[in-house]
């Protein structure tokens, strides 16, 4: 087996999460980071066709220089190389710009077989990366597997459907999404860690080195644009208590759904 490239995204956690009403944007500077859980599952399923199949794990993410440290926690659980995207113009991206610079990297990359990624992330959940991808790349494309097997030459990718499941044959390459927790990703070797932060060297990628123009990228190669936050409050209900027999409770009721024109 050739390349299997994983798409990786670092991030806030859940409870760090701000909403800048100035910028429209997320606040990530008082957050704490993390891999998305959905592409650690992606790791896992990409090492574990590595061991069985042979072939190298890459690791490929865009962000700011930040995500170098979680990129090396990718490396530490055994993924063999990791790219980080990393230019000013990136920033402020939707889905559409993100998948053209990572389509425009892996093409970059080349000899691959397989490029996984999670089923979405975690801070915008919008499971739109995957398929973008694959249509930048113009290969197939398989979202929400629940397994990915290597046999005979042929990638065999099971996916979860109303009532059951299917499963899909196809050559490579080939984009697949998996959906969080279809595998239990591993812990990072200790020893690899401690190799990973101090021996191992990341690339970083910019603008210039994938030759792309800058209104092609981040927020002005953008499609959409968030223009205002409205805050929604919970409905108050007001709780009315009827005494007397079921009759009278009966009776009462009817009334006051017939006063609220509910009847």
């Amino acid at each position: 087996m050739r390349n299997i490239i994983v798409c990786v995204k670092v991030v806030p956690k859940a409870e760090n999460v701000i909403f800048d009403p100035a910028t429209k944007r997320l606040d990530r500077s008082k957050a704490e980071n993390q891999i998305n859980d959905a592409d650690k599952t992606a790791i896992e399923i990409a090492l574990r066709l590595r061991e069985k199949n042979g072939g190298k794990v890459i690791l490929l993410s865009m962000g700011p220089p930040l995500f170098e440290n979680y990129l090396k926690l990718g490396v530490a659980m055994g993924a063999d190389d990791a790219i980080l995207l990393s230019d000013r113009n990136f920033g402020g991206a939707d889905t559409y710009p993100t998948a053209l610079v990572l389509s425009t990297a892996i093409t970059k990359i080349g000899d691959y077989d397989l490029i996984l990624a999670g089923e979405e992330s975690s801070d915008a959940a919008l499971g739109q990366l995957p398929g973008q991808i694959a249509e930048f790349l113009d290969i197939p494309q398989v979202l929400f597997a629940s397994s990915v097997k290597f046999e005979g030459g042929k990638l065999r990718v099971r996916r979860r459907i109303k009532g059951g499941h299917e499963t899909v044959e196809t050559s490579g390459p080939v984009m697949v999404s998996v959906e969080m927790g279809a595998v239990q990703p591993r812990f990072p070797n200790f020893e690899k860690m401690k190799w990973a932060v101090s021996g191992f060297h990341l690339k970083i990628w910019n603008s210039t080195e994938l030759n792309l123009r800058e209104e092609v990228t981040g927020l002005k190669g953008s499609l959409t644009l968030v223009k205002g936050l409205i805050e929604i409050t919970p409905s108050k209900r007001k709780r009315v208590f009827i005494d007397g027999n079921v009759e009278e409770k009966s009776s009462r009721l009817a009334e006051l759904l017939k006063e609220r024109s509910l009847e």
